[in-house]
């Protein structure tokens, strides 16, 4: 215990120090974040992509598959944390040259040392956000934030009058000062850039420049949505959002270019000029992520506009039977070309220009599998002879297969007299959604649920709603039938490797 506090009274006098460097590093991602929001030039980014991949493969999976986008939140915080660490350590020299000037030092002595530790606690900020971002903007930003709380510190110091702290050393006051200009700067960023995520419209705010197909399909999703309260519409009003990455990539629409390339006759290269003047077509398509729980809401549907990817792969005349799309965030999946000769490469989702959180300036939609191989930012398109693994298959999972079929039991109304309504989505790939059965008697008997009229497409959900009467608290059993006549699989799975299976079960209580 005496070693204890031994260490801890050495230690004391170095807190004041440590605290005005943490906060200087605090200021610096503060300063970034304002200039640039959360995009590839955030001084954060690179340490985000550096906790994912340092990550176990244990820790990944719990994450994905119990905390959802709570886990994702908690990465960038980490992130966030370890990059103010950071650059609090940049920042760190310039301070002690603030504070440790011993009593022998004379004014002008005190005046050249301050100037020295306010120009390395901005220069040396800034020279790890150039290295690590590359980005001008950014890079002077978090300078100047770092700048700006070393400046405060070294201005109270020296020109304080009031007797809290004598030159050379930092008093309560200065350190809080410091601590509170960082988090003045970082509320700022928040402020001014909100939380970075790109805000989508609503599926059903069609704009007045789509084309006549687009309005027509938007609007007939609408009319055909069950008539249940606190239900999502056919139409996603709140489309789910995985990636690899906290920081989405920011692709130049003009610069982006699409290549073919690997065992193929000809390789090809698109830009968007050549997209657009193809033929556009327009498919509903619901996507579920691998890492959906059984009644997770890692599922959802959109009315996404494109081009087929058959006709460009057919100008390329691939020679192998396996495919690697590859995106701009790094990421890449594996999985047979059979799968993505009918894929559409969309452009637009629900009448607008693809949201960058979802993959602009294109992304590719594989008709029937699970999310993880509908690879946004996509910018190539790897034709391959042999077997390799995607991302996700270094990691444990199997997802490039085709979905599980699922009925979700999302809602519960009580409408009085003692009358229930459940009512949900159900989504079986390409196969479709021929039936979803309900039981409120533990299994014993079943009755088929009112379904939503089927939506133009292939691989598109259906709602489902059943109503029914009971007095005391029950469960509710779930199950769907495909297009194939084949029952959901019973038998209760997690998410990882292929996905989560069984029969969704809820407990009604009396209101």
């Amino acid at each position: 215990m005496s070693r204890i506090r031994g260490a801890l009274a050495r230690l004391r006098p170095w807190l004041p120090p440590i605290a005005v460097a943490l906060a200087a590093g605090l200021a610096a991602v503060g300063g970034s974040y304002l200039s640039v929001g959360r995009r590839p030039g955030f001084v954060a980014t690179p340490i985000d992509r550096f906790v994912i991949v340092a990550s176990p493969d244990a820790l990944v999976a719990f994450a994905i598959t119990e905390l959802g986008t709570l886990g994702h939140q908690l990465a960038f915080l980490t992130a966030i944390a370890l990059t103010c660490v950071l650059f609090g350590l940049a920042a760190l020299p310039g301070v002690l040259l603030l504070w440790d000037r011993g009593p022998a030092l004379g004014p002008s002595s005190i005046r050249a040392s301050t100037l020295a530790g306010v120009v390395a606690g901005t220069v040396l900020p800034g020279l790890v956000a150039f290295g690590l971002t590359r980005s001008p903007v950014s890079s002077i930003a978090a300078a100047a934030g770092a700048g700006l709380v070393v400046l405060v510190v070294a201005v109270t110091t020296v020109f304080a009058a009031d007797g809290d702290t004598a030159p050379g050393s930092f008093g309560r006051r200065r350190v809080l000062g410091a601590v509170g200009s960082a988090i003045g700067l970082s509320a700022l960023g928040v402020f001014v850039r909100g939380t970075g995520e790109d805000s989508v419209p609503s599926a059903f705010d069609v704009p007045e420049d789509s084309r006549p197909d687009v309005r027509e399909l938007l609007t007939r999703a609408k009319d055909q949505s069950l008539a249940v309260e606190g239900l999502e519409p056919l139409v996603s009003t709140d489309f789910y959002e995985v990636d690899i990455a906290n920081v989405n990539p920011a692709v130049d629409r003009e610069a982006w270019t699409l290549s073919i390339t690997g065992a193929v006759e000809a390789e090809q290269e698109y830009d968007i000029a050549d997209i657009e003047a193809m033929d556009v077509e327009d498919r509903f398509v619901t996507l579920r992520c691998v890492g959906d729980q059984l009644n997770g809401r890692q599922m959802d549907t959109a009315l996404w506009s494109g081009v087929p990817v058959a006709a460009l792969l057919e100008d390329a005349n691939p020679q192998g039977d396996r495919v690697v799309l590859h995106g701009a965030d790094s990421y890449y999946n594996e999985f047979p070309i059979e799968a993505l000769w009918p894929g559409l490469l969309a452009s637009r989702m629900n009448g607008r220009p693809l949201p960058r959180a979802h993959g602009a300036p294109a992304r590719v939609l594989v008709p029937g599998h699970w999310g993880e191989i509908n690879v946004k930012w996509v910018t190539e398109i790897e034709v391959r002879d042999e077997d390799t693994r995607g991302y996700w298959e270094h990691r444990g999972w199997h997802g490039t297969g085709p979905v599980e079929t699922v009925a979700k039991l999302w809602q519960v109304n009580h409408l009085g007299g003692g009358r229930i309504e459940v009512a949900g989505h159900a989504y079986a790939g390409t196969r479709g959604i021929d039936a979803v059965e309900v039981s409120t008697d533990d299994g014993d008997t079943w009755v088929e649920a009112e379904l939503s009229d089927p939506l133009p497409g292939d691989d598109v959900w259906r709602q489902w709603r059943y109503e029914y009467g009971a007095a005391g608290t029950h469960d509710v059993i779930v199950r769907a039938r495909d297009g194939d006549g084949n029952l959901q699989i019973p038998e209760e799975d997690g998410p990882k490797p292929d996905g989560a299976t069984g029969w969704v079960t809820k407990t009604v209580r009396p209101q």
